[in-house]
């Protein structure tokens, strides 16, 4: 059976070796890359900006952009038919092609990652390995910290004031460096539909700058529903009196905490939602008024098959409606809670109607093609290529930041500057 029949309905006149054959994993993979490259840009604004009012929201999304960050190139193994070759994007990185460029740009942006978390929580690191290396009876566990923590030193115990201050110096010039690189990685996700000229509905010059602002608009919004249902979950267990030794003792003190940093995050993914909403509106508009040779075929997909994904769902539910959530005055935890999902939604209906409604046409420009999203897997192929695929691919960096938030506390940590 070839590959896209599956989930294919076909309509009209189109070619017998036409099929969506990008399903919703290629979904999933701009939508993932953009959540890294969003997140840390999130981090970037304090360390490289020095927007204090986001310090502890930095902190946060940059171990959150390193668990994203595993989570990136998924999308592509389970997609492809041989999944063992997606090493070769790693092995063999080049720039003749946009999907081997992604080795060299992935490559990069992850030690740009790794090496600023390492500045940033080094001084922690000694602090944790230096009492357990003096300590002479160890247990069991305190032999397995002793060993991570003393190999993520990497040898260096120097925590005096000049050191720190070199430590300091380099995460400024690394989050500076990395976000253009961070946009670069997802830029180019754009970039590989944007130069498809075989494709109307892709070919744009704009798509890439189109992907980068969502990309942004999507990381912060994940970072902020992220913050809120971990600072909850921590809120119930200090009502219980479950929690450890945190920087915020009691309920009430979490809750002024996380309101002050919702507040403040809205107003930067208020900002850039509405740079990726008049990007998208600008391309919409400019590709009515040129009104080229296919313009009639991608009319009756935007205003017609696809009217519901695009104009409802994206646009009104997941644009329109959190903007004024969020526009409108004495926010809430809720109403934040709300938007954000919302906005998440909306991101992630951008990347479908992108992907699947730029396959929803037929190359005779007269024909159509319709994409059933296997709900129910009845074998590998439906699993990975539908929702059961999808949603295992969300929930993967939220099992590895819960793995991170062990090494480096993002909340009790309290930084030496």
């Amino acid at each position: 059976m070839v590959h896209g029949e599956l989930w294919t309905a076909k309509e009209l006149f189109v070619y017998p070796n036409e099929y969506i054959y990008w399903s919703v994993q290629i979904v999933m993979y701009p939508f993932m890359t953009g959540l890294v490259a969003g997140a840390f840009v999130l981090s970037s604004l304090y360390h490289v900006f020095g927007i204090k009012q986001l310090k502890d929201m930095a902190r946060f999304a940059l171990v959150f952009s390193f668990a994203l960050l595993f989570a990136a190139p998924m999308p592509i193994v389970l997609h492809l038919q041989h999944p063992f070759r997606g090493i070769n994007v790693f092995m063999t990185p080049h720039f003749t092609s946009a999907i081997a460029a992604f080795g060299i740009v992935f490559s990069a942006y992850g030690a740009i990652v790794a090496s600023e978390l390492w500045f940033l929580y080094r001084k922690h690191f000694v602090d944790i390995a230096l009492p357990l290396k003096e300590k002479q009876d160890k247990t069991l566990f305190e032999w397995f910290r002793f060993i991570i923590f003393c190999t993520l030193t990497l040898g260096v115990y120097d925590v005096s004031e000049q050191s720190l201050k070199r430590d300091e110096k380099a995460i400024r010039v690394l989050a500076a460096v990395g976000i253009p690189v961070a946009c670069f990685l997802h830029g180019y996700a754009g970039f590989i539909f944007g130069s498809v000229k075989a494709n109307a509905l892709w070919m744009t010059p704009l798509m890439p700058v189109i992907f980068i602002m969502s990309a942004i608009v999507s990381g912060i919004a994940l970072c902020m529903l992220t913050y809120i249902i971990t600072m909850e979950i921590r809120k119930f267990l200090a009502s219980r009196k479950k929690t450890p030794y945190q920087m915020y003792q009691s309920r009430e003190e979490l809750k002024s905490a996380e309101i002050n940093v919702i507040k403040m995050t809205a107003r930067y993914l208020l900002f850039f939602l509405i740079f990726a909403i008049s990007l998208e509106l600008l391309d919409l508009i400019f590709r009515g008024y040129t009104a080229v040779k296919s313009w009639d075929v991608l009319r009756s997909v935007i205003y017609g098959r696809d009217f519901t994904d695009i104009f409802i769902l994206q646009y009104l539910v997941g644009n329109l409606i959190p903007f004024i959530l969020f526009l409108l005055p004495g926010l809430t935890i809720r109403r934040a809670l709300l938007g954000v999902v919302l906005v998440i939604f909306g991101v992630f209906m951008m990347r479908w109607n992108v992907v699947i409604g730029g396959q929803a046409f037929s190359l005779t420009f007269a024909g159509y093609m319709h994409y059933h999203l296997p709900i129910i897997p009845h074998d590998w192929e439906t699993f990975k290529e539908g929702l059961g695929g999808a949603l295992a691919i969300f929930i993967m960096p939220f099992a590895l930041f819960w793995v991170l938030i062990k090494i480096f506390p993002v909340f009790s940590f309290k930084e030496s500057h």
